[in-house]
């Protein structure tokens, strides 16, 4: 390639057939996940009220690739493959030694990387002739995501979008409710959850767990008539992801690149794996050298300051146990405006790499973040997310290291969505009236506190 090339795109045709799974070159299986009352490991039985079999099927799989549906792929083909680019103004930007590339999820039809897992949930549950589906949404973008997913198939849905996102993106509803979905605001008075929740406290400004609580008990108590799907956290969903990274893996080659850093950032885990899982199944199975770097805000720091524990994924502890590094379902995270990470665990996947020291995780204060996304529009002209923001302020970093080094790494990062929805918080940022948030450890004890006791 010519020094001067900055875009790699891939055809149509280069579009991956299967899915990667990660379950099946884990060094360790992964913790059986429990039922929420017996505290045994859960069997399909357990999880069909809430998802279609073909779901529960990959959530368990240990199937190192799985077959895209053929309707699916078409349905890809609005977006994908996205475009892998050279950040070469960043680079001259900082001055640096590194040679940094992104792979752009913000093209797609919803704004971001959610739609790769989406389409495939909603098709599942069309063809298992549900009605409708129920779920939760942090900063929106799976909200958006899955709503345009349901309405492709003609199914109902209905989003509880955490409170403090809904008052602070109402664009980002109002796009969510014209692909014909309801938003209410979680918590909300529609559920025993909600109504316990605004009992205590008629001001809470609500998390994902809270959110969770409600969709799902929407969900259960349905007859039925309605499943529920997640955007991130799951095994499956994290499957969905990672045709990110093989088209990345694709789009290096004709760079005539491989990384020495792969970095994402990581709320639930779906943005992160999706770029990161073909990378560190390179680093399992063929001894690639290579550093996998998860980041998270420091006002939600789940895997730099949380416990590998068994705990609920909601509040109201619906879901099953799952084993993942947590602040305890009764966390509430501060209103940071990367509403997309504010979830108290990460995905069982994710951990386990993390607890197995396979990759690394690092946090990122929220100043941080808007200072790095000013550099990186600044330079590559795109407005980034606040929850990619992190990953860039990392790429920064690390940049900034190997350029201290008189070293020439190459590093590749997820850039998971566009910040239109969120200028808002650049409003903030830009006059001085953001503010940092670094939870207290007085407040992580408590909710660590409150873990339910597994043997």
């Amino acid at each position: 390639m010519t020094e001067s090339v900055t875009r790699f795109d891939l055809p149509q045709s280069a579009i991956p057939t299967r899915w990667y799974n990660i379950q099946a070159d884990l060094p360790r299986p992964l913790p059986p996940v429990l039922h929420p009352g017996t505290h045994q490991p859960i069997g399909p039985a357990d999880l069909a009220p809430l998802f279609p079999m073909e779901l529960i099927k990959q959530e368990v799989s240990r199937e190192r690739f799985i077959e895209i549906p053929e309707e699916v792929r078409e349905i890809y083909k609005l977006w994908r493959p996205t475009p892998l680019l050279r950040a070469r103004r960043l680079e001259k930007a900082l001055g640096t030694t590194a040679r940094i590339y992104y792979k752009y999820e913000g093209g797609s039809p919803s704004g971001s990387h959610k739609l790769n897992t989406a389409v495939p949930q909603a098709f599942y549950n069309k063809q298992e002739g549900v009605q409708g589906l129920t779920t939760e949404t942090g900063a929106g973008q799976w909200g958006t995501a899955i709503s345009q997913a349901c309405n492709f198939f003609g199914l109902e849905c209905f989003v509880w979008m955490v409170r403090v996102s809904y008052d602070q993106k109402p664009h980002r509803r109002s796009m969510i409710q014209s692909f014909g979905a309801t938003v209410n605001a979680s918590p909300s008075n529609l559920t025993n959850c909600g109504r316990a929740i605004l009992e205590k406290d008629p001001n809470n400004t609500g998390s994902l767990g809270m959110a969770i609580s409600e969709a799902v008990e929407a969900a259960a108590t349905s007859g039925g008539k309605y499943k529920y799907a997640l955007g991130s956290v799951l095994n499956h969903v994290l499957m969905h992801q990672t045709i990110i990274g093989q088209e990345s893996m694709l789009q290096l080659k004709r760079a005539g690149d491989y990384p020495d850093i792969v970095i994402g950032c990581t709320g639930g885990g779906s943005n992160f794996a999706g770029i990161a899982l073909p990378f560190v199944r390179d680093k399992l199975a063929h001894d690639k050298d290579i550093r996998i770097l998860a980041v998270e805000p420091a006002a939600c720091p789940s895997l730099t300051r949380g416990v590998y524990a068994y705990d609920f994924g909601d509040v109201a502890g619906m879901t099953p146990l799952i084993k993942m590094h947590t602040l305890g379902a009764a966390f509430i995270p501060p209103p940071v405006h990367a509403g997309g990470l504010r979830y108290h665990g990460m995905a069982s996947i994710i951990s386990e790499l993390y607890d197995q020291k396979i990759i690394e995780a690092h946090a990122v204060r929220q100043l941080e973040a808007f200072t790095a996304a000013r550099v990186f529009l600044r330079s590559e002209g795109i407005v980034p997310a606040p929850e990619a923001s992190h990953a860039i302020a990392q790429v920064i970093r690390e940049a900034t290291k190997a350029t201290e080094a008189g070293t020439s790494p190459v590093i590749l990062f997820n850039l998971c969505g566009h910040g239109h929805f969120d200028m808002s918080a650049y409003d903030a940022f830009n006059n001085g009236s953001l503010a940092d948030y670094e939870y207290p450890a007085e407040a992580i004890e408590a909710a660590m506190a409150a873990l339910p006791k597994v043997d």
